[in-house]
């Protein structure tokens, strides 16, 4: 077996991490605010396209650059270490009225100078009006507003930031340069005839890539010029030949091709980074990096040697610390469904390629160098991925699992098995299908090739929508009706159980349409306000469409929203069928009141222990809640099959939407607004994470949780099934352990067909510690829901639900 060596950091390393993890608040930056508003205004007569395009070279070329802590990858976001910044085009509302409150956020603070506060104030009143929130708010009915109130539907982080939540066309972008790139867009606009109406608007949007991609050149060259002068002053003759070699490295990927891994991996950092400098949107993911690397990394560590694999190891390091480095700011409301502030860059390696029809193992030498620099780091940044298949070797998933072992939450395995055919039957082609990779959190997209929000859009709140079936409509949370109903416990009135389900059926339906509605002004505003013109100009086939992303340039185009609460929604179901109905023990009136009064009334809490101990629970293989489950969220993912989205017709394959659970980690604040349910669980208490059971219902080990999971309509829920399990570190202290996992993955993902596990290897008595003595845990990693965090740096709420989470044994 392969030894990875998981102990071991440079001193280099080790300080640019220790530096990052003691900024508890980071700073906010203005200075994009500022270029951008100042193009904005004066540039109001050009198209948008234009607009966004000279407003991203305006920041890159006047921006504060910087290269700091013996950096081998170079490019900051901010003019600030880990310093946030601050788009103005997508809201100003939620900036003017808390920025002088962030400091005191749990778990999502950042610091704020009285000169960012004066910036602000004195850029935020021109962007009133004007900003992506405030379009799509004059254009939603009083309906759609209604619903948004409530949080039933919650589709803040989509107004308020760009979209993302893909992987850009690195091969491309390697295989060309941004030199080559630029002749292609020439290429194009040769033939672009001015006397349609289409051809004039691509124009706009091609002269826009040619803008941006000579900016992004440029900046590369500041960088080249920097390194060179830090050179000449410095006095390690160590550090000065690493700054000049910086420095060659930048003159040549500003115009060509990548020559060595070095120069390759810093052209994909920059790219990554000026992604997420034009538009703030999250889950930015790099794609297979182990495959379009890897000709670099086998020339240079393999073949010629010019590098060797710990100097690999080190860089790859370096650009997950720099990762670590990019930061974004929410708002309050916001935060609290992205506790411990991610930005999910997901790398993606392992998996299967398609070579002359036959499927075989991509794993490379690359992948085991990321999986064991990742390993070292133990950081959270990027959020690491393995594409599992049946034939992946015994040796490559024993290295997986010790990396588990060393417990950040990473990496988490996602199903070639399940992804790669089910992508094909959605019309993706069988040589796309196999270059698929995970996004963000657990959700999967072919890189390059594929639209934004492949998961991401709206979340809906499952736990409530259940109890307005129940009470005629009525939310229990708002005391709103949307859709009224003519049954309800509190009336009696319920004559079967299947008038229950039907009352479901008709109330998710009803709030499915809803959130597909807020959607599509989403989606509109977001296209006439907020073109991505490096996004756009890296995803096929963008260039030769002439159109945006969100104008239809994609090649493919599946979106997927996010369904929060699943394990509360049959759990509830499954007390009612079985107390309420089938034995009688407990009367619709009597449970409606308990659920008013949050089981405070007379018997309340023997009622509630009736509800939680009576009836099955999801997650220990128990076909009656499973089945009832199964059967409620089928009634969602067949509304969804009812609507396409805006791109369908304008040229991408696709165009419609599928399920998602990967919901962050918005189970905690979604329960903070959920009144109490007929699961047992109590008014405003987090609900269930992802596709996981709820906590400490799943009673009977890892393999019963399998057996639930695996009986979702996984090949519908292709935005993602996210199970998360919680491991004693001892139970893998041993090789014997250690296989018996490798035998419960193989056993998860190829008998029950299983989408994606990942786990968190920490005790509870390590996480009680850390809570009461953060200041001696900065450094604990934790996984969240499809992403880790910094313990310390999630709030209160978020680390109470972890702490909570059944710790198993094998």
């Amino acid at each position: 077996m392969t030894r990875l060596n998981l102990d071991v950091l440079s001193s280099r390393i080790k300080t640019h991490k220790e530096a990052l993890i003691a900024i508890s608040k980071p700073p906010i930056c203005t200075e994009r605010a500022r270029h951008y508003s100042e193009i904005y205004q004066q540039h109001q007569d050009k198209p948008v396209p234009v607009r966004r395009a000279l407003a991203l070279a305006h920041h890159l070329a006047e921006r504060t650059i910087w290269i700091k802590h013996d950096e081998l990858i170079v490019g900051n976001q901010a003019s600030k270490v880990r310093a946030a910044p601050i788009f103005p085009e997508y809201t100003v509302t939620w900036i003017e009225k808390e920025i002088d409150d962030l400091a005191d956020r749990p778990g999502a603070g950042f610091s704020v100078s009285e000169e960012d506060k004066r910036v602000l104030h004195e850029i935020c009143p021109w962007w009133r009006g004007q900003t992506v929130q405030d379009r799509c708010y004059g254009m939603f009915t009083g309906e759609q507003k209604a619903l948004l109130a409530t949080g039933i539907i919650k589709a803040e982080g989509n107004m308020t930031s760009g979209d993302a939540h893909l992987a850009v066309n690195f091969p491309l972008l390697l295989e060309k340069g941004l030199d080559g790139l630029r002749e292609k867009v020439a290429e194009r606009r040769s033939r672009i005839d001015l006397t349609h109406l289409n051809d004039l608007h691509g124009e706009q949007f091609l002269k826009a890539i040619d803008i941006v991609l000579q900016a992004v050149t440029e900046h590369i060259k500041r960088y080249a010029t920097l390194a060179r002068e830090m050179a000449q002053a410095e006095k390690s003759a160590a550090r000065r030949g690493e700054l000049l070699t910086i420095a060659e490295n930048c003159d040549v990927i500003a115009h060509r091709p990548p020559q060595t891994f070095w120069q390759a991996l810093q052209l994909c950092y920059f790219i990554q980074l000026i992604l997420q400098i034009e538009s703030n949107g999250h889950s930015v993911s790099f794609g297979r990096m182990d495959q379009y690397l890897y000709p670099w990394y086998r020339r240079d560590v393999e073949l010629e040697q010019h590098t060797d694999r710990e100097q690999a190891i080190e860089l790859l390091q370096s650009c997950w610390l720099k990762l670590l480095e990019v930061n974004k700011i929410r708002s309050g409301s916001h935060s609290k469904a992205s506790a411990g502030s991610p930005l999910y860059q997901n790398v993606t390696i392992g998996g299967q390629n398609l070579l002359a029809d036959k499927a075989v193992d991509a794993v490379n030498p690359l992948s085991y160098a990321i999986l064991e620099s990742c390993g070292r780091l133990r950081s959270t940044q990027p959020n690491l991925s393995v594409r599992y298949h049946a034939g992946m070797s015994d040796d490559f998933l024993n290295a997986c699992v010790e990396v588990i072992r060393c417990g950040f939450g990473m990496p988490a395995f996602n199903n070639d098995e399940i992804v790669i055919p089910q992508f094909i039957r959605l019309g993706v082609s069988a040589a796309d299908a196999y270059q698929y990779a995970a996004i963000g959190c657990i959700e999967t997209a072919v890189g390059g090739k594929w639209g934004y929000r492949c998961t991401g859009m709206s979340f809906i709140n499952f736990a409530r929508v259940m109890l307005a079936s129940l009470e005629g409509g009525r939310d229990a949370t708002s005391g709103k009706t949307f859709l009224p109903q003519d049954k309800a416990l509190s009336a009696g009135n319920f004559d079967s159980f299947d008038r229950v389900m039907s009352a479901w059926d008709e109330q998710i339906r009803y709030y499915t349409r809803k959130s597909i509605e807020i959607e599509y002004v989403v989606d509109t505003v977001l296209e006439e306000n907020a073109h991505d013109i490096l996004c756009s100009a890296l995803v096929d086939d963008c260039i030769e469409r002439a159109k945006s992303i969100k104008q239809g340039g994609a090649k493919y185009d599946w979106v997927s929203g996010l369904q929060v609460g699943i394990a509360n929604l049959g759990n509830s179901l499954a007390a009612v069928k079985k107390l309420v109905f089938e034995q009688g023990v407990v009367a619709q009136q009597a449970l409606s009141e308990a659920l008013a009064t949050d089981f405070d009334g007379l018997n309340g809490e023997q009622l509630r222990q009736r509800l939680v101990n009576g009836a099955p629970k999801y997650g220990n293989d128990d076909d009656y809640v499973d089945e009832l489950l199964t059967r409620a969220y089928q009634t969602y993912i067949e509304e969804l099959k009812s609507y396409v989205n805006p791109r369908h017709g304008r040229g991408p394959i696709g165009g419609g939407y599928y399920a998602g659970t990967s919901s962050i980690s918005a189970n905690v604040p979604f329960g903070a607004q959920t009144m109490a349910t007929p699961d047992g669980r109590k008014a405003r208490t987090p609900l269930a994470e992802g596709a996981s059971p709820a906590s400490g219902t799943d009673r009977l080990g890892p393999t019963a949780v399998m057996g639930s999971v695996s009986k979702l309509p996984t090949g519908s829920i292709l935005g993602g099934v996210l199970l998360n399990q919680k491991l004693n570190p001892a139970a893998l202290d041993n090789p014997g352990d250690r296989q018996k996992l490798m035998l419960l993955l193989r056993t998860f993902f190829e008998a029950h067909k299983g989408w994606h596990i990942q786990y968190n290897i920490v005790s509870r008595e390590t996480l009680l510690a850390a809570k009461a003595q953060p200041d001696n845990y900065r450094d604990l990693v934790v996984r969240v829901a499809g992403y880790s965090a910094f313990f310390t740096a999630l709030s209160p709420d978020a680390q109470d639900d972890i702490i909570a989470r059944t710790e198993h044994s094998l």
